[in-house]
């Protein structure tokens, strides 16, 4: 027997993305309801080869949903996570509204699905973008050597920013073309043939609050005791996050090893030719579900250092299909049952 799942957001990039996730994966649903703000409602979104007209999240009764997928924003999943899971409904949310709960699992499966043992609130966290790929490429590094610190860099995608940050660039690079003026209206500076050191708010310390969640969700999904300083880029790129990172081991790692390792890792692909395109590119990754690893080598200027090169696309692993694979190893391990198994 299957499940009646919800998606909240679906009309938005990544609730799109968990629509499409959840028909390519042949998720078990019965049913699946496409749920979005009044402003959308009646619009149509596709799941598989059928067409599903959104309904209004305001108006709509959870009771016989066993699943949630939460990709509203935060404001909305802090008002409406609380409520869904209290009808009984198990909320997989997107929005930061509940990663740092002690109460909430924060969940990458590859990483830490055992978290999913201890749901005291009924709802889950996704965690952010450019963390998920970065810890799937992390924990099995952590495992055989135990990571001191890591530095990385970030070059995210403006889906990272959703619809209007993928409009701006688009809308950008056509004025530049025709040499008409650009407006700025997403993004703080132009985004078109230009990066810009600077997602979402500045923090008291100068970090920004992109770089601070990598910093803390780093710390709750793998281990409390890393050390990580982020600085995070956006590019004009449409889709794929990558990022640029550099690990200081407790113990020597060389970079056979570590390539030895990822290879075999979960989620992750490793193409590492030392050659003109031996590598993944944003591009490349976008649309697949892997975590691509290049460029591994050693860092001659710490002991027991590695830099590498990490891509991965963002609607995909940083969101959408995170959040189906949670609902998979949950569903797996039992818990997750149907409703109307139950009765």
């Amino acid at each position: 027997m299957g499940f009646k799942i919800a998606v909240v957001g679906a009309t938005g990039n990544v609730g799109r993305e968990m629509l499409s996730i959840l028909a390519e994966r042949a998720f078990p649903a019965d049913e699946v309801v496409a749920l979005a703000s009044r402003r959308s409602q009646g619009s149509e979104v596709s799941y598989g080869d059928k067409i599903l007209k959104t309904k209004t999240l305001d108006t709509y009764d959870f009771s016989d949903v066993d699943l949630c997928l939460m990709s509203a924003g935060g404001e909305v999943s802090k008002e409406w996570s609380p409520k869904i899971a209290a009808q009984g409904a198990v909320v997989i949310d997107n929005s930061s509204a509940w990663r740092y709960d002690q109460d909430v699992p924060l969940v990458v499966p590859e990483v830490n699905a055992e978290a999913l043992r201890e749901i005291k609130k009924g709802i889950v966290a996704n965690p952010n973008c450019s963390t998920a790929q970065l810890v799937v490429a992390l924990k099995p590094l952590h495992e055989r050597a135990t990571i001191k610190r890591v530095v990385v860099a970030t070059y995210q995608s403006v889906s990272g920013a959703g619809k209007d940050g993928m409009d701006e660039l688009d809308r950008q690079t056509k004025a530049l073309y025709s040499l008409q003026d650009v407006q700025e209206k997403k993004f703080p500076k132009r985004i078109a043939f230009n990066l810009i050191p600077h997602i979402d708010v500045f923090m008291e310390d100068g970090y920004t609050k992109e770089e601070w969640k990598m910093m803390v969700e780093t710390k709750k999904i793998l281990d409390p005791k890393i050390k990580l300083t982020a600085t995070c880029v956006r590019v004009p790129v449409f889709i794929s996050h990558s990022e640029a990172v550099n690990v200081e081991f407790e113990n020597p790692l060389s970079a056979d090893e570590a390539r030895d390792i990822l290879r075999s890792a979960p989620g992750v692909l490793v193409i590492d030719k030392r050659e003109p395109g031996g590598y993944i590119t944003p591009h490349e990754a976008a649309g697949e579900d892997a975590t691509y690893i290049s460029r591994i080598r050693e860092d001659i200027t710490v002991e027991n250092g590695l830099s590498f090169w990490c891509v991965s696309d963002n609607l995909r692993k940083g969101a959408a299909l995170n959040a189906v694979q949670i609902a998979e190893a949950m569903a797996n391990r039992g818990l997750l049952k149907p409703k109307k198994q139950a009765a």
